[in-house]
């Protein structure tokens, strides 16, 4: 298992980062990026926190850890300089709250964080052609999420996907023990999104090529 996309107690999360990544470690997670909630109030203290928590482990656990942020609900006009200076302060994986329907997130919140530097738009919700369209130009990856409520457009992005051939990742957006899943569970969170059988490795290697970025030996 592979998630790009979960959170500690450095922003709303439960968990330290070292037991965090020791759950999702006995879980039987490979990688996980550390993608605490960011705007401009925190992210100069946050990144750098993630930055050194992933070195201890990355140090001692078999598990591998990337420090990354997820900005949000930063207003679309603001996203772009944000990326950039998260991107500068170190943050390896840099996502972008979405569009989720289940929290009033700007309009114009996905297509500003596509046209900036980042790595995954998560659970954008009613994606529009016009951005899925930008997504594959772009090569950033569109979250399907196994989270409650975010997951309520997951149908929409595989939709799209099979279209436009952008890159799709499964994420847990984890926030506490419980949202840690299994490779079953995965699988089955895909298949009732609409995806085929057939495809179901093709996000799971969306992922695995991501993390070797930093981890070639995964």
């Amino acid at each position: 298992m592979i998630d790009l996309h979960t959170h500690s107690l450095l922003s709303d999360g439960e968990l330290l980062p070292s037991e965090l990544a020791r759950r999702a470690e006995e879980k039987g997670y490979l990688v996980m990026a550390i993608t605490d909630h960011v705007d401009a109030s925190n992210f100069e203290f946050v990144i750098p926190s993630i930055i050194k928590a992933c070195k201890a482990i990355n140090n001692s656990m078999k598990i591998k850890v990337i420090p990354g942020c997820e900005i949000t609900h930063v207003p679309p006009q603001d996203i772009k300089e944000l990326a950039t200076l998260c991107r500068k302060l170190g943050a390896k994986i840099i996502v972008v709250h979405g569009e989720t329907p289940v929290e009033p997130v700007k309009s114009g919140t996905n297509h500003a964080a596509l046209g900036s530097d980042i790595d995954i738009l998560a659970h954008p919700g009613v994606l529009s052609e016009q951005d899925a369209k930008t997504a594959a130009e772009r090569n950033i990856a569109v979250e399907i999420s196994t989270r409650k409520g975010h997951c309520l457009g997951n149908g929409n992005v595989v939709r799209l996907w099979l279209k436009y051939n952008f890159p799709v990742v499964l994420n847990t957006d984890t926030h506490s023990p419980e949202n840690l899943i299994e490779i079953g569970f995965a699988k089955k969170v895909l298949l009732c999104a609409g995806v085929e059988e057939s495809r179901l490795k093709i996000i799971f290697e969306t992922s695995r090529n991501i993390a070797r970025k930093f981890f070639p030996e995964i």
